[in-house]
């Protein structure tokens, strides 16, 4: 080959082609296979030449012009075309920096040919794939393409490789390709004079979600070359945004439509890029364009939120601007501010204060999805990882607990739900973290008291998934219980205690509906099934829709026997959890049907059967609680390790027991279990002994004949604890003996006759508990211990032990102590008060007017605030007690009928004012007593309007009270008469309405009101008229204010049953009329209307008038009134009525541990006095004023109006 070679060193110059050695012309004359062989003989000549080869580059310049003539470059075949692209990227390598090409239309061709090759860079599997990376590899080190920077065409042949590569790449592409491929564009950016916006265009593209998606690795592609380039090509960018964002030009390119999209992307490739761009997002965002805030709120979302994004640091104006977008005008805006939370909470935790008060105000957000997406936000993050959050963050989802939408309150609830049980008990993240959010258990159960059903059932979901997870091993779960009861604050447990009734309650309804299935048809059977019906739908959601659906099931229990015998295994008492289990199991599947994915029906079966399947307790439960609780007396449980002080434990779970012990009696008949109790019974703990004394007493009336060994045992137990036990333990041992044995007479005898003949008033101690013992046994059995309780209670009791003060109290004044502080004497006292009432509550009758003897002696006691012999012995703490103890008597003996026919209205009117005793813990306790008497329905209406006297109160604490004892109050009738609507001859004694004129009455003795038109009396007046008339009216249902209208107006055309010839006091009841019926104008719209019902007044308290007394009245009430007394009195009411800044004669503070002055307001002798006097002075006043008939109503309303 050597010695050919110098035959063809000869100038090129005269335009013949040299070929390398060995190869032929190459001409359109040959076949395509020779002219591939020699092109490739060509390729490889050119390929081991170097720039430094100047002969031979002189030798083949001929040969590189011919390579680029059309012939070449427009060849049908491939392998034609890619080895001359190969040539050709040769050529530009050795003849570098100057190209032997100078036409710039031919280069145009070269380049737009090469680029045109590489597009058989996509098939990876090609036989020829190397020869064309060989092609990429060359020009991307040489950067060919730079010469083409001098060309006018230059941007469309940069924009057709760029398109070209992106094209191509794809995963079969090694990062070598790849990389000389970023090569090949980067060099064109980096050291051009521009970028145009086409080829800008083709980059941008790729970042595009669209095209993202399609061609991952284009994007790749352009993610490489755009970090490569992010200084050279960030002016550019910043043009483009510059022209589309703040100019507005969309035209100067198809992605405008695009640009969030786009900063988005290179934001995330590199901030730099978008270094000027930044600034023109904070002006997008107080665009008046709705949509347009929204997009830029959108991007900023994602920028912000990204995990390792500084964006919040680098640029806080920005950060600040997109905060105010939380108060957003826009809806869609604050939504997606609120969704964009919980992802900065958990990628940027530092933020979560900034985000904190924005969060706060959008929790109060007035719309529902806003606020329900704010509880979405926080409870994420907090389930990512608790100390995300913060715990003002949590305590806008403890609020929206109680929030008015049910969707937003379900949230919360779930979130909060799902969130103690991963800290609390999977203990996930350590004791602090489940100590942070121990409230969650308590707030949970609070949400029971709620009204709503559909609150109620997700709180009995909750606590049985979880707090208390159903599907946990038994001993597991009764731990879990048992210490999640220990730690409940007292409302809470009240909830669960509720929630256990409630579901119990619901049983027993549906065992009744399988009982009444099982009779034969009839018009009662129909009845009876359709009430019983109505009673289970009240208990489920929606009750308008379930109805349908109950009927449903009991035409479904009458026609299938299979699914009749599971709900009565589910429903029956020794039902085991495993059992509840798969009858719920077989229930649905029998119910449901794969054809019907929505099954309303069976959705309501499931709420019900959710509902009664005792998925907690059975009698393998109780067991492994009592044991639980037994290891924590003998110090052998993990108390300490679950936070809880033994002694707290202890008493809690005997609490839990007692709870348990009545709504699930039957699984506690086991031999262990009663062992276990008997054995508590015998410690010397009183509580612990007190507590099996009533679990026994509730679970033990099977006892004697199936459990004998244990009967053996626990007898004299319970005759010790009678004698010698305290009070309650005496308590609890007679009413076990009373429920559990038979012979209970026998054993009664026994106990009663020791206990009567060594009663003793010189040692006051040991006095208490026989009297409560025997004050029990004369309820249980009156008449086995007639003769010798008759004279217990005259001799002993009235004689000896209250008529006489023995030990003189001690000098204070304070008007309460603690229970231990108490004097021996006064306890004694007390519990033959209780014995008395006992006694007369065991009698029920009124034969030997025992039961006027005992009120005498009661209201006595309050007339003489609680020292009854008036020797000034007492200590005002114990005449605190006694005043309660006989209030209190008073109102247990008002539940009997009976007694309550006996008791006089100066002696009801007496017991009401125990409501405004100067004691606060007096008041407070007297005000349990009857909430609780009246929620039994077991006190008559008119103590409901003891209530009304509450609204002087001077401690907000005891109002607010009174205001919920007189709501539940009133809804609980009205509730009740909704459900039995055959009890209608009882409606005065029912119908919440009909309280009115007993607190007009009882607002006309008040002693504190002495001046008939003293307008500071009659302002209290309104106030305590108004306590209860608002709640009244709240609701006009089947138009009551009318019904209350009319009412009054019948009052004053009557005079005051107590004082019928006394005109100063009808004088009071006629302006108390007035000053009502201004209420009820004012307040309603309705109040014109007819009457739905003519209102019947109860006799007692008021007396129809005679014709001349009419007459003389109508005359009286048309003389002059003094000028502004009810225009004084009628001015506006607040929703909550009258504040007052004084004290009345009441305390303002309890004073369980405070020095009160003697001569402070409170409850004095004056007003008893007062009293007193006003009972007396009725009987010498023989003038009767008369302020009822309508004409004069009309005159008076009209002069009201005009003053």
């Amino acid at each position: 080959m050597n010695s050919v070679v110098p035959r063809h060193k000869k100038k090129a110059t005269d335009g013949k082609i040299t070929y390398p050695p060995g190869v032929k012309e190459i001409s359109d004359k040959i076949s395509k296979e020779e002219m591939v062989r020699r092109l490739k003989m060509v390729v490889k000549t050119f390929m081991d030449m170097d720039q430094d080869s100047e002969e031979e580059k002189e030798l083949y310049l001929n040969l590189a012009l011919h390579l680029a003539s059309d012939f070449f470059l427009k060849h049908p075949d491939k392998d034609v075309r890619l080895l001359v692209a190969c040539c050709l990227a040769d050529i530009f390598r050795i003849y570098a920096p100057e190209a032997p090409y100078t036409s710039p239309d031919k280069l145009k061709d070269i380049f737009m040919f090469i680029t045109r090759q590489l597009k058989g860079l996509e098939d990876t599997k090609s036989a020829q794939f190397n020869r064309y990376f060989y092609l990429l590899e060359n020009i991307a080190w040489v950067k060919s393409y730079n010469i083409c920077f001098e060309l006018e065409d230059s941007n469309e042949i940069f924009t057709q490789l760029y398109r070209t590569l992106f094209q191509v790449i794809n995963n079969g592409h090694n990062q070598k390709v790849h990389m000389h491929m970023v090569d090949l564009m980067s060099s064109i950016v980096c050291e051009g004079d521009s970028v145009s916006q086409e080829l800008l265009d083709t980059v941008l593209v790729n970042l595009v979600p669209a095209h993202k998606n399609l061609n991952k690795q284009a994007y790749d592609l352009a993610k490489a070359l755009l970090k490569r380039t992010a200084q050279a090509i960030e002016p550019y960018i910043t043009n483009f945004f510059n022209q589309v964002l703040m100019l507005g030009k969309t035209s100067v390119s198809d992605l405008s439509e695009h640009v969030f999209d786009l900063i988005l992307e290179l934001y995330n490739i590199d901030s730099h890029l978008l270094l000027s761009v930044l600034p023109q997002l904070e002006f997008k965002l107080k665009s008046n364009d709705n949509d347009e805030r929204l997009q830029v709120v959108k991007l900023l979302a994602k920028m912000f939120g990204a995990k390792d994004s500084e964006l919040a640091s680098q640029n806080k104006p920005l950060w600040q601007c997109y905060l105010g977008r939380f108060n957003d005008i826009h809806v869609p805006v604050r939504l997606e501010c609120v969704k964009f939370a919980s992802h900065c909470l958990m990628n940027h935790p530092d933020l979560a204060k900034d985000l904190t008060e924005y969060l706060k105000v959008r929790s109060h957000d007035p719309e529902e999805a806003i606020r329900h997406d704010v509880i979405v936000s926080i409870v994420t993050a907090s389930k990512k990882d608790l100390s995300l959050v913060n715990d003002h963050l949590l305590n806008f989802v403890k609020e929206r607990t109680l929030d008015k939408r049910w969707r937003v309150r379900k949230e919360a609830m779930m979130g909060l739900a799902q969130i103690y049980k991963k800290y609390a008990l999977q203990a996930e993240a350590g004791k602090e973290a489940a100590k942070q959010i121990s409230w969650i258990k308590d707030k949970l159960l609070h949400i029971y008291y709620q009204n709503s059903i559909d609150d109620r059932l997700l709180v009995e979901r909750i606590f049985a998934q979880y707090l208390v997870p159903h599907n946990l091993e038994t001993t597991e779960r009764m731990k879990c219980l048992y210490y999640l009861y220990a730690t409940l604050d007292g409302n809470a447990v009240k909830a669960l205690n509720e929630m256990w009734k409630c579901q119990n309650m619901l049983r027993h309804n549906v065992k009744d509906l399988l009982d009444l299935i099982k009779q034969p048809k009839s018009d009662s059977y129909n009845k009876a099934v359709f009430s019983k019906v109505m009673v289970i739908t009240r208990n489920l959601p929606d009750p308008g829709k379930t109805q349908d659906f109950v009927k449903k099931l009991a035409q479904v229990l009458e026609e299938d026997e299979k699914i009749r015998k599971q709900l009565e295994t589910l429903v029956s008492p020794s039902c085991s959890c495993k059992q509840a289990e798969v009858c719920v199991k077989e229930i649905t599947k029998k119910l449901g049907s794969p054809k019907q994915p929505s099954n309303p029906f069976l959705e309501m079966v499931k709420f019900l059967l959710e509902r009664i399947a005792p998925v907690h307790i059975d009698t393998e439960s109780i067991s492994a609680l009592i044991k639980q609780v037994n290891k924590s007396i003998e110090g052998t449980a993990d108390d300490e390790d679950e936070g809880v002080p033994t002694e707290q434990a202890i008493r809690a779970g005997l609490e839990l027991l007692k709870v348990l012990s009545f709504t699930h009696p039957v699984s506690f008949h086991s031999a262990e279990t009663f062992e276990s109790l008997l054995g508590c019974l015998k410690m010397d703990d009183e509580k612990v002994a007190e507590a099996a004394l009533q679990i026994f007493k509730n679970t033990g009336n099977k006892l004697e004949e199936s459990f004998p060994h244990i009967k053996s045992v626990l007898l004299p137990v319970l005759q010790h604890k009678a004698k010698k036990g305290s009070p309650r333990q005496a308590k609890y041992a007679i009413h076990c003996i009373h429920a559990m044995f038979s012979n209970r007479d026998t054993h009664f005898a026994q106990i009663f006759e020791p206990l009567h003949k060594s009663l003793d008033t010189d040692n006051m101690e040991q006095l208490i508990t026989p009297l409560t013992t025997l004050g029990h046994l004369a309820m249980l059995a009156p008449e086995q211990f007639a003769a010798p309780l008759k004279s217990l209670v005259a001799n002993f009791i009235v004689k000896d032990l209250l008529m006489n003060d023995r030990i003189p109290g001690k000098k204070t004044t304070k008007l309460w102590v603690p229970d231990d502080e108490v004097s021996p004497e006064t306890l004694a006292k007390i519990q033959g008060l209780k014995l008395m009432v006992r006694w007369l509550l065991g009698v029920k009758n009124n034969q030997s007017k025992s039961g006027n003897s005992t009120l005498r002696m009661l209201t006595a006691i309050l007339s003489s605030d609680g020292d009854l012999t008036e020797q000034g012995k007492i200590g005002k703490p114990d005449m605190s007690r006694l005043r309660l103890a006989a209030g209190c008597a008073i109102l247990r003996l008002s539940q009997e009928p009976c007694y309550h026919e006996i008791i006089t209205l100066e002696q009801y009117q007496l017991c009401a004012l125990v409501i405004n005793d100067e004691c606060y813990q007096v008041r407070q306790a007297f005000a349990q007593k009857l909430h609780k008497g009246l929620c039994r329905l077991r006190l008559p209406l008119e103590y409901l309007a003891v209530f009304t006297l509450c609204a002087k109160d001077p401690v907000k604490e005891r109002r607010a009270h009174a205001r919920q004892c007189l709501v539940k109050n009133i809804n609980l009738r009205r509730e009740y008469l909704k459900q039995h609507a055959a009890v209608s001859e009882k409606l005065i004694s029912l119908l919440p309405e009909y309280v009115v004129p007993y607190a007009i009455h009882l607002l006309v003795h008040d002693p504190d009101y002495v001046k008939v038109q003293d307008i500071e009396q009659l302002k209290d007046i309104k106030e305590a008229l108004w306590f209860v008339l608002e709640i009244l009216m709240a609701k006009n249902e089947n138009n009551s204010h009318a019904f209350i209208r009319k009412m009054v107006e019948n009052i004053k055309q009557t005079k005051d049953g107590q004082c019928p010839d006394d005109p100063k006091i009808n004088e009071k009841l006629y302006t108390v009329c007035d000053v009502a019926m201004n209420i009820v104008i004012s307040k309603s719209t309705t109040y014109s209307l007819e009457s739905p019902k003519d209102p019947v007044l109860p006799a007692r308290y008021f007396t129809q008038l005679d014709k001349d007394c009419e007459i003389d009245c109508l005359i009286l009430s048309l003389q002059p009134k003094a000028a502004n007394v009810l225009g004084a009195v009628n001015k506006p009411l607040s929703a909550t009525g009258k504040l007052q800044t004084k004290l009345s004669r009441m305390e303002t503070i309890s004073n369980a541990s405070s020095n009160s002055n003697p001569s402070s307001p409170g409850r004095s002798k004056g007003r008893l006095v007062s009293q007193t006097r006003i009972h007396v002075s009725s009987l010498i006043y023989t003038t009767i004023y008369k302020l009822g008939s309508q004409f004069f109503f009309s005159a008076r309303m009209h002069s009201v109006g005009q003053k």
